[in-house]
């Protein structure tokens, strides 16, 4: 079975399907084969195959080989909104025993499985669902470990502060954060990483500049991926 991660972010365009697919170059260097999954995604395109995300597509796209689009992506909605919302616009509320029956099966397919969340740590998925659950819910005897990716610009340190002491707070190991400079004109960013360095006691995973190419490719030259968990 794979070892598992779950991507989550300090907010909505923090910068974490660049850093998931960014991850699973940077661990298939490593000579691990690597697999990435979206399990609820809204803003989905139309196609003749049926609803399609940007994201969920960057993820398959990264993974070692190619999986099918419904197990990397299980849940999808149309329209672009919170996802509790397009649930109850569409009638068809998230269902966690299809994402769970999706994370098993692809966890049985390479080494690592990386799991991108949707927005941040407390988004809702439904009436008692959070973002949060679904590392518990994936997890085998505890929830998967989490990676926080940090979008670098005004009011980062606040969002990734709360964000470490929340991901805490519920019970789940912060495996590591990954710093993203999502606006190239931003000041002191150094000075923002070291503040970050200092007071969250989880390691820095990488921080990534403001890149005009954001390939996989690009992304995982800039990982360090030896103090992630041996074990999941």
């Amino acid at each position: 079975m794979s070892k598992g991660l779950f991507i989550t972010g300090t907010d909505t365009g923090a910068g974490k399907t660049l850093i998931a697919a960014g991850l699973l170059r940077a661990l298939q260097s490593q000579g691990h084969s690597a697999l990435g999954m979206k399990p609820i995604a809204s803003g989905c395109t139309p196609t003749k195959d049926g609803l399609r995300n940007a994201d969920a597509l960057a993820l398959q796209a990264a993974g070692s080989q190619q999986m099918p689009y419904d197990q990397v992506n299980p849940i999808a909605y149309a329209p672009a909104i919170a996802p509790h919302l397009a649930a109850e616009q569409s009638g068809q509320p998230i269902d966690t025993k299809r994402i769970l029956s999706a994370y098993r099966w692809l966890s049985t397919q390479a080494d690592w499985l990386v799991v991108e969340g949707v927005g941040g740590w407390h988004v809702p998925l439904g009436k008692q669902l959070m973002v949060r659950d679904l590392p518990v819910l994936l997890g085998d005897t505890k929830p998967l470990p989490v990676v926080l990716v940090v979008g670098l610009r005004l009011g980062c340190l606040n969002h990734a502060l709360l964000s470490a002491a929340a991901i805490a707070a519920d019970g789940c190991t912060l495996a590591g954060w990954v710093g993203t400079q999502t606006e190239p004109e931003m000041l002191a960013v150094e000075a923002n990483i070291a503040t970050l360095k200092s007071r969250i006691t989880a390691p820095c995973l990488g921080c990534i500049p403001y890149l005009p190419n954001t390939k996989p490719e690009a992304v995982a030259s800039y990982f360090d991926c030896a103090p992630l968990p041996a074990k999941c």
